[in-house]
């Protein structure tokens, strides 16, 4: 399932949770595709605390918590960590990372805990979601075969990358738009896992995210820049990042096409993907402008101007997706539509 749905299914569990129809749900997926973002994005969605619990790194005596006796009785130290609607907050979300991790006796002292919202006589708040997530067993992590018992307390979705979702986050996210362009340039590169070759470095969204940072620290340094992009995503996936950047110096002028000046568009491909992600970042930067509805209009022009009008779909695809429907109140937009009225644009 692609992120964007995801993140709907979990933010009506989180929901569900005060309803009395809540399911724990547990997100399969290989590593860096974001599922650990997703369940914080609910949280700070929500202003709820999520509690991390790393199952791989306990002990079942952790989760059910230290006996000490009182008179004839031995009664359960119930662990800090768990939720408590004083301590914590009255909602939040409890988060089984690394679940395919966990040691079977681990896990097996998680049943009661993830099914009957129970451990003894610790119980968890109403108001509290229950996600997990892992690795399945063919993605070269250290996991184990979930048990079915432990299977059949959840339901299961399988996280997929989509690149519409991630460039979404991306521009929302501040990602540099020559990342943001390489990838809608070769799409394929978004995520390039192969267990069977058990790579160190390789692309994944997250990895993308490693490389925005690099790309802001070493850009400047041109002996540096290709080996610090390689160690974030791979070898091959650095060296194609790296002359993609380099080549921006035939990118037209921005600010000119801002203005409404006429720029030719660049005959070649890669740039005209380059220029459609910075003139996007250019409509968001200017959002909260005097002059947001002349720039956007200018943009619009400009996409219109593609020689594939296909690529000014896409361009103005990804505008709805970071500015929202304050597009369809520029001028502009309605003569852009009718041009491509035979053009399908869809989410």
């Amino acid at each position: 399932m692609r992120p964007a749905q995801l993140l709907r299914v979990l933010d009506r569990e989180f929901l569900s949770a005060a309803e009395g129809h809540h399911t724990p749900v547990m997100l399969w997926g290989p590593p860096g595709v974001g599922k650990s973002q997703m369940v914080a994005h609910i949280g700070q969605r929500h202003q709820v605390p999520v509690i991390d619990i790393r199952l791989s790194q306990m002990e079942p005596s952790d989760l059910r918590g230290i006996p000490f006796r009182v008179d004839n009785q031995v009664e359960w130290a119930i662990p800090a960590m768990l939720p408590d609607a004083r301590r914590h907050a009255p909602a939040g979300v409890l988060f089984l990372d690394e679940i395919t991790s966990a040691p079977p006796a681990v896990s097996a002292a998680a049943y009661q805990l993830i099914l009957d919202r129970r451990l003894g006589e610790y119980r968890v708040p109403e108001h509290w979601a229950i996600f997990a997530a892992g690795n399945r067993q063919g993605d070269r992590g250290v996991t184990y075969s979930m048990p079915a018992p432990l299977a059949n307390r959840f339901s299961h979705f399988e996280a997929d990358t989509h690149l519409d979702d991630w460039v979404a986050w991306a521009y929302a996210s501040g990602i540099d738009e020559r990342i943001i362009a390489f990838l809608r340039f070769r799409p394929e590169l978004l995520f390039d896992f192969d267990p069977a070759h058990n790579p160190v470095a390789f692309p994944s969204p997250r990895s993308w995210e490693f490389a925005h940072r690099a790309l802001q620290k070493f850009q400047d340094n041109a002996d540096l820049l290709q080996g610090t992009l390689q160690a974030c995503v791979g070898p091959a996936a650095g060296i194609e990042v790296t002359a993609f950047v380099n080549s921006l110096d035939q990118m037209p002028d921005l600010d000119a096409i801002c203005r409404g000046e006429t720029v030719p568009v660049p005959t070649e491909i890669d740039l005209q993907y380059a220029v459609a992600a910075a003139l996007v970042g250019k409509a968001i930067r200017a959002r909260d402008a005097a002059d947001a509805q002349q720039v956007t209009g200018h943009i619009l022009d400009y996409a219109g101007r593609f020689p594939q009008r296909e690529m000014g779909v896409m361009l103005v695809s990804d505008l709805h997706r970071a500015i929202g429907n304050a597009l369809f109140e520029v001028p502009a937009f309605a003569d852009w539509a009718n041009a491509i009225a035979d053009v399908m644009l869809y989410e």
